[in-house]
């Protein structure tokens, strides 16, 4: 591969980098198997999916056409990336933002705990019924306007909560919050979308890690910096409410300019595909996608619903402990707000850190499963430190053991994006990563009101704990997952293929 500009292009190919139609002999037949997987004792395969019969055929005309299509890196993917993560760090700290100052909200508003705290589950029973139709948009209308949608909703949020700037006007903020949720779904899905389209098969993996730490980033922010901004002043609501402006009106500013920039960079496609997967999909007809049958196929995927599962509960779990971290904190910690919003930042921090180098390894290794069961396994040990080290009265102890807990917590996320494009391609990487979050909202929720419910009546040992039995659930549904690296195998040339070129006259 090459960085496009500057090369001239090879003699007999069009602009876009494709074998002329006349030099690509039509196909007697393609025998469907997939990529990977080899007749054994002469048997026949089991006719392959319609996704994946297209992408053998399009792969067979490769080869009958005479090779490979060229493939290039664009420059331009970086700055692509580099937009995307800002924005999606904004609408994640746009969530955390109530959360992590649940007590001085729910004395601003006049509400209750309960009340602030859906301020954050509004994010997660948002994105369940909105997610097949935003994954319909971006794989019927395409990456940039997706993410126009998503950068748009983000500011429009940002300013309806300027508006909300009164102790009688929750249900505003509320509002404005929900426009975030949504525009979240237009956000979360695209990690794997724009590592597959725009970067090559050697950075795939960390190009999706960047794009998920991003959205973490923005979740270290939302713990640090509220806090910071607005301090809890119950006597003078007139300063909590200029303290609130400040912070309100600046993500106003940031996401506005963010959409600006989202519609000067982003672009559908680069000039050239990046790699063999991407050219095999680009040369397939459009007459083969159909999003219905593309769902159908994921949830006939075995591999996929047990990853679709075990992500559920990993990243919900993630969700519930980010929410309620405050109440935890406060209820062994008393008047210790800031610094619940300093092992905040600790736990994201570290989970970048964790997401950065499980990106690196996976592409360096390809060891997906093994990987994703590691640190699946570590991050149940590191719940299980965390929750019996909570009440032993030091602070410390607990900055250390949630930094442990987010590294592997955190650090999995974009393991479960990469995994699942994995065994699901050619099926598209925003439909399969659309339905690993929807599981991961619903997870969200049912965990955030249980362990709510259990921290309150009993503690925060008892929600805890609850957490810890569902995600070794998780350690066991992600063992039972049979490792097929379709798209991996696609960009080795493993595919398996029983092709004759004939003349158009035959």
């Amino acid at each position: 591969m090459v960085e496009d500009g500057g090369e001239e292009e090879a003699e007999g190919e069009s602009e876009s980098g494709e074998m002329p139609a006349a030099a690509v002999p039509p196909l007697q037949r393609c025998n469907g198997f997939l990529p990977g997987k080899e007749a054994e004792d002469g048997e026949r395969p089991a006719p392959a999916s319609d996704g994946e019969r297209a992408a053998a055929e399009a792969e067979a005309m490769l080869v009958a056409g005479g090779g490979r299509l060229e493939t290039r890196l664009s420059r331009r993917r970086l700055v692509v990336l580099a937009v995307f993560s800002c924005y999606s760090l904004v609408n994640a700290f746009q969530w955390i933002q109530y959360s992590i100052l649940s007590n001085v909200f729910a004395s601003f508003y006049g509400v209750s705990f309960t009340q602030i705290d859906w301020l954050s589950v509004v994010y997660m029973v948002a994105y369940v019924p909105l997610i097949l139709p935003a994954t319909w948009l971006l794989d019927t209308r395409g990456l940039r306007l997706t993410a126009l949608l998503g950068a748009g909703l983000n500011g429009l949020g940002a300013w309806l909560k300027c508006a909300s700037l009164a102790p009688d006007r929750y249900p505003l903020t509320l509002a404005a919050q929900t426009v975030c949720a949504v525009a979240q779904v237009f956000i979360l899905g695209l990690p794997s979308r724009i590592a597959s389209v725009w970067f090559g098969p050697t950075e795939v993996s960390t190009a999706c890690a960047v794009a998920v730490l991003g959205n973490q980033l923005g979740t270290a922010i939302g713990f640090l910096l509220p806090p910071v901004l607005v301090p809890n002043t119950p006597d003078d609501v007139n300063l909590m409410a200029h303290n609130i402006s400040i912070m309100f009106y600046g993500t106003a500013i940031v996401s506005t300019l963010l959409f600006f920039l989202t519609g000067v960079v982003f672009e559908e496609k680069p000039k050239y595909p990046p790699s063999h997967s991407q050219a095999v999909l680009q040369t397939m007809a459009p007459e083969y996608y159909s999003y219905k049958q593309s769902i159908i196929n994921l949830f006939r995927n075995i591999p996929f619903v047990l990853l679709l599962i075990s992500y559920g509960i990993m990243t919900g779990a993630f969700y519930s402990v980010s929410t309620l971290l405050n109440q935890m904190i406060v209820t062994h910690y008393k008047g210790e707000e800031v610094n619940a919003g300093r092992i905040g930042l600790t736990l994201v921090v570290a989970g970048m850190v964790g997401s950065i180098i499980c990106g690196l390894w996976l592409d360096y290794t390809k060891t997906y499963k093994q990987t994703t069961l590691i640190v699946y396994i570590l991050s149940f040990i590191g719940m299980l430190v965390f929750t019996f080290t909570l009440d032993l009265g030091y602070l410390i102890v607990v900055f250390v053991t949630g930094g442990v807990l987010g590294f592997f917590m955190t650090g999995y996320l974009p393991l479960g994006f990469e995994f699942a494009v994995e065994i699901t391609y050619p099926e598209s990487e925003g439909t399969s990563s659309g339905l690993l979050n929807a599981s991961a909202q619903i997870f969200g929720i049912v965990f955030t009101l249980v362990q709510g419910k259990l921290t309150t009546d009993y503690g925060p040992l008892a929600g805890n704990l609850f957490l810890c039995a569902w995600i070794f659930v998780g350690i066991i549904l992600t063992a039972l997952i049979k490792s097929d690296l379709r798209r991996h195998n696609m960009n080795s040339g493993i595919m398996n293929l029983d092709v004759k070129a004939v003349s158009g006259d035959s």
